[in-house]
């Protein structure tokens, strides 16, 4: 149970359940809009595309809608504690409240309970979630809107990479990998036909990215039927490029809040940059803190203009707010994706921003 010391049990669950009631609300609608824009995008892109049907589309969206919350919680956490605080401050509750002697930092204090507890969840239960539904999101709009049919992955094994044509099909694995070079390390091609039948084997050292074209070195060509053969110089086209293997990794929005540290793993053992990972994990690390700032910045613009009758002066400082966040996490992050930064303080320095605003402003409020 949530309870304030110097304030009553039934006050501070009251405050919370209107805290946890706004927040809601405002979730389901700003998920309730989402949802339908995105079958309206998902409707522009399939027109014309006979295999792009109504039942894949609502498929698509409710794939990345839980992605999509799970974004947006942070601001449902401002606007619904705006309107939870604008409420009970135009209906005299916490003006009667304080007047009984019950500071702000008291009655703020079941909300930020309320949100440091929801962020727990949604990194610990609902991140797991929304990451597996949205693995299924990216690989149905890879396949229907894409047509992508090139496949890398990464394990405990090495790194695995297939690629497609219309002549023929190749699996590519190799232990490491050296991206500056582009260079594959303890290399093994497994070649299939257009018919899908095994075709053939390589076996290398090192397999070479170049311009449409791995450039395998002293290799091993292995075929049925046939008798094993070295060859010094042996080119297997490819459609792959440096950007786009580095793109292809699964995106950490994919990956649970607790498989991330293993796949950062595994990407720094075979010689890939896990940067863009930290950034997220340490990310998901700073939401209860984010969400608990937002409850800050949403009784600093609630206590001020609801005493001036402000509503429409209330909305347009949240909407205000969000962009700020919006721009200060898109700063930050590019920051620290780009190394400028390190990735913990990248990920960290919009919520202790948030956080630092929220504090200032309250003080000035209930102490200046």
């Amino acid at each position: 149970m949530i309870h304030v010391a110097g304030m009553s049990r039934t006050l501070s669950l009251y405050i919370a359940r209107r805290f946890l009631g706004g927040f809601g609300l405002v979730l389901l609608a700003l998920g309730a809009i989402i949802f339908l824009i995105d079958i309206l995008e998902f409707l522009r892109r399939g027109s014309g595309k006979p295999e792009i049907t109504f039942p894949l589309i609502i498929e698509l969206a409710i794939l990345k809608l839980p992605h999509t919350m799970e974004r947006i919680v942070p601001f449902a956490a401002l606007f619904g504690g705006m309107f939870a605080f604008w409420k009970l401050t135009r209906s005299s509750e916490l003006i009667v409240a304080r007047a009984s002697g019950v500071s702000v930092w008291q009655f703020l204090l079941p909300a930020i309970a309320v949100s440091v507890l929801v962020g727990m969840f949604a990194i610990a239960a609902f991140n797991p979630f929304s990451a597996t539904l949205l693995l299924r999101y990216e690989r149905l709009e890879s396949e229907y809107f894409k047509g992508q049919d090139e496949l890398l992955s990464i394990s405990e094994s090495g790194l695995w990479l297939r690629q497609g044509g219309t002549q023929q099909e190749s699996v590519i694995h190799a232990l490491r990998m050296a991206p500056a070079d582009m260079v594959l390390k303890e290399v093994t091609v497994f070649l299939y036909d257009s018919e899908h039948r095994f075709a053939g084997r390589l076996d290398a050292d090192e397999a070479t990215l170049e311009d449409g074209t791995w450039r395998i070195t002293n290799v091993l060509v292995t075929g049925p039927d046939r008798p094993s053969r070295k060859e010094a110089d042996y080119r297997l086209p490819t459609d792959w490029t440096p950007e786009k293997i580095q793109d292809s990794f699964a995106p950490p929005e994919t990956l649970s809040f607790w498989r991330l540290p293993s796949f950062i793993g595994l990407l720094e053992q075979a010689g890939f940059a896990a940067t863009r990972h930290r950034v997220h994990w340490y990310s998901l690390f700073a939401t209860p803190i984010m969400l608990a700032a937002m409850v800050l910045i949403a009784a600093s613009f609630s206590l001020r203009m609801a005493r001036r009758g402000g509503a429409a002066l209330l909305l347009t400082a949240g909407v205000l707010f969000s962009f700020f966040v919006f721009f200060l996490s898109d700063v930050v992050v590019a920051l620290g994706l780009s190394a400028t930064i390190p990735p913990a303080l990248a990920a960290w320095t919009p919520a202790t921003t948030t956080t630092l605003i929220g504090l200032t402003i309250l003080l000035h409020i209930e102490d200046g």
